[in-house]
């Protein structure tokens, strides 16, 4: 099986006044391709700080990271810019969509700093808007249609590209329930059919329940990595025995 991220012994420090301050303390992960992971953990718990270093968004203090098989550690800015495009989609929970550029152009802005010409830019834009139900609307506008279609928009984009991995950053955290389960639907399906990595930051246990692993994280620790369902019951039962012990 294809390794797409292998991360052995990473850490990362942030400075402060009274010196270093560790924020993630030696996490070791493999993800194989074609894999559905949720991350989870509390506020503090460095889970943004991972998914910025997994998106070459950041850089560790220590340890090793490899995305598809290539060295991070010591690449430059511009071939983190390049590594970022050739092999990493991003889904925000904002949608971050030109407001003045129709959903085709919106999709096909990636193809563009890939150096793909305007012929394939167009239809690759076009066959990813009808892979997420916005075939139709190509022409549109983001401000004339619903924000779960938006979300949509920019889960095309992020798979324009063909990347080996999609990094998805709270996605649902501006839907409403029933949006935010069509897109956890359409996540699976694109996970389930195309294979496609898939690797998504959130605190909402129903969100992370759609994942088939889970990863924990408290205080810059692993504390789980393995099966959702498990991993879910184990975190609750952990709240509920923390919550008794503080009742007087």
């Amino acid at each position: 099986m294809t390794i797409v991220i292998r991360l052995q012994g990473l850490v990362k420090d942030y400075p402060s006044g009274l010196g270093p301050v560790r924020i993630l303390h030696g996490i070791d992960l493999l993800i194989e391709a074609g894999e559905f992971v949720a991350v989870m953990g509390p506020s503090g718990s460095g889970k943004s700080t991972l998914m910025n270093i997994l998106g070459c968004l950041d850089s560790a203090s220590g340890g090793d990271f490899a995305l598809a098989g290539q060295t991070v550690n010591t690449l430059d800015t511009n071939a983190l810019a390049d590594l970022r495009n050739r092999y990493i989609g991003f889904v925000f929970q904002g949608f971050n969509l030109l407001p003045r550029s129709t959903l085709l152009d919106n999709v096909a802005l990636p193809l563009i700093y890939a150096g793909v010409p305007l012929a394939e830019r167009k239809q690759r834009a076009a066959d990813m808007l009808a892979k997420v139900g916005l075939g139709q609307r190509l022409n549109a506008l983001p401000g004339q249609i619903s924000g779960g279609q938006q979300q949509r928009v920019a889960i095309a984009r992020a798979l324009v590209n063909r990347p080996a991995l999609i990094l998805a950053d709270e996605p649902t955290g501006n839907l409403d329930t029933h949006t935010s389960d069509e897109i956890m639907q359409l996540f699976k399906r694109l996970n389930q059919d195309e294979g496609i990595t898939l690797v998504l930051v959130t605190h909402e246990p129903d969100i992370a329940a759609h994942a088939s692993r889970l990863i924990r994280l408290v205080d810059g620790h692993k504390a789980w990595d393995g099966d959702t369902a498990t991993g879910l019951m184990a975190a609750s039962h952990s709240s509920t025995m923390l919550t008794e012990g503080s009742t007087p």
